[in-house]
Order: structure tokens, then C-alpha cells, then sequence
């Protein structure tokens, strides 16, 4: 074949392309509808709802001794799946992964106790509170150090860094440590290489039940107190699933099913305000 008739075939081709699809990346109609469908409608059309969570930070979501993922959060999104009609798929990952994946569409909902931010609103859909949560500065208990949270100021602690408690540690003047999760947290803080970490008063307390000779305490507690409740993806798409998980979760309150959770894994109901 001669250049010239190669050209033309090339252009012949890219003329088809330009008509068929307009070669700029948009979108095809169908695809348009299918992420602006109803995702309620979706997950009862598959059974499945999927659910984002660690697997790493007990009492809220962990494996017990057997490697089965038991906790909190893993129970209430039993129960929410229960009272869609569907099958709950839960889906491990890092912290600082799963709110991005969230948004991205890769899982449906996330339900790891997730306080709620100002920031968070911004950009995903909150259901209604079904916990409630105070902050603890955990510290070694030889250390003495920290009396107020006003003395986190110049100090090293470590959390997953998009969590709140690296927020509010770096709000009263605390130099945040990235890590991936609870145990490498305590890890640093017990070897010394970190002041303090921040976590939610009744991990502590669960904490220091698997491991009573850690040598752990409560330095000082955070005044004010968070709301606990399950994001989503903002948007039209997803204005029914958060009524009906809504409903779910005001049915769960009702009939004190979330109250018997919440003494189950925690000793106490953390989900009343």
C-alpha cells in the first residue's frame, strides 16, 4: 500500500472515531446513567451492600483469635444489610485509603468510626449518629508530662494521618507521626519514639484489656465530644440509601439493639449521646 492510501485509511479512521464517540474521553451515555442511578436501587438489585472498614481497631471493627472480623461497626453493618433485604461485604483496608476509596465509588458505604468534621460534610454524606466518642492522649504511664491538652504542645504522637485525633493533636500543637494503625501506634509510643497518641477513650479501655501490663494511661481528655456515623458519597444517587440506612439505624436505637452492642464490645452504651 502506497503512503498516500496509508494516510487516507488513517484518516478514514480517525474521521469513524471523531463520529462514533467523539475521541475526547466523554463519557457514553449509558455510562453517565449507570453512576447516576439510584444506588439503593443498585445493592438490592446485587444483594450486596459493600462496607469499608480497617479490620484493625478493636473494639470497633478487629479479628478475634479465630481471624474472623468481629467488632462494633462490623455488627451495626449486619444489622443495617439486615434491614435493606441484602448481604453485607465487608472490605479491609488502611484508614487513609478507605475514604478515598469511598469517594472513587469503590465500596458502597464506610463504617468505621467515623467521627464527624466540618471538613468531612464538605465532601460526603453523613448518616445520623449512631455513637458517640471522646478523645483520650494516651501517654506511658511513667510519663507525666501531660496534664491539659494544652501540654500536646511541641510534642511527638502518632496516628493514621487523615484521622481526627492527628486533627486535634495538631490543633493544640502536636508534631503527627503517620502510621497505619493502632497496634504500630502503641508500638512507637511504648519504645519511646513518640510522647503520646490520641485515640478514642474506650479503645484504650479495650486496649488495655488484651494487654494489662502495657504500662499505658490516660493522660487527659479532649472536651469536646464527637458524633460517630456512617458516610457516603454526596449526591442524588445516594439520597435513598441514606434515608433507609437512616431509618435502620432509628429502628436499631428504638429497640435497644444498638444499647446491647455497644455494652457488648465496649462495656458501655457509647451510642447515646
Amino acid at each position: 500500500m502506497t503512503t498516500k492510501r496509508i494516510l487516507a485509511a488513517l484518516c478514514a479512521a480517525l474521521a469513524l472515531c471523531l463520529l462514533l464517540t467523539g475521541c475526547g474521553g466523554k463519557k457514553t451515555p449509558a455510562a453517565t446513567a449507570t453512576e447516576d442511578a439510584d444506588l439503593l436501587a443498585q445493592i438490592k438489585e446485587s444483594g450486596v451492600i459493600t462496607i469499608a472498614m480497617e479490620g484493625t481497631w478493636a473494639p470497633w471493627t478487629y479479628h478475634d483469635e479465630t481471624d474472623k472480623l468481629v467488632g462494633y461497626d462490623v455488627e451495626v453493618g449486619q444489622k443495617i444489610a439486615e434491614k435493606l433485604g441484602v448481604e453485607a461485604q465487608f472490605i479491609e483496608g488502611e484508614w487513609d485509603g478507605l475514604l478515598a476509596g469511598l469517594e472513587a465509588g469503590r465500596y458502597d458505604i464506610m463504617i468505621n468510626g467515623v467521627d464527624v468534621t466540618p471538613e468531612r460534610e464538605q465532601k460526603y454524606a453523613f448518616s445520623t449518629p449512631y455513637a458517640y466518642n471522646r478523645t483520650a492522649v494516651i501517654v506511658r504511664a511513667d510519663d507525666d508530662r501531660i496534664q491539659t491538652m494544652e501540654d500536646l504542645n511541641g510534642l511527638q504522637t502518632a496516628n493514621t494521618i487523615s484521622s481526627t485525633y492527628a486533627e486535634v493533636a495538631e490543633k493544640y500543637g502536636a508534631t503527627v507521626t503517620g502510621v497505619d494503625d493502632l497496634n504500630q501506634t502503641m508500638e512507637l509510643l511504648l519504645s519511646g519514639r513518640i510522647d503520646a497518641t490520641l485515640n478514642a477513650e474506650v479503645t484504650f479501655y479495650d486496649y488495655m484489656k488484651a494487654h494489662p501490663d502495657a504500662g499505658l494511661k490516660i493522660a487527659a481528655i479532649a472536651p469536646e465530644q464527637t458524633s460517630v456515623a456512617i458516610p457516603m458519597r454526596k449526591g442524588e444517587a445516594t439520597a435513598s440509601l441514606l434515608e433507609e440506612i437512616n431509618n435502620a439505624l432509628a429502628e436499631l436505637a428504638a429497640n435497644g439493639e444498638l444499647k446491647a452492642l455497644s455494652e457488648k464490645y465496649f462495656g458501655t452504651d457509647i451510642s447515646s449521646n
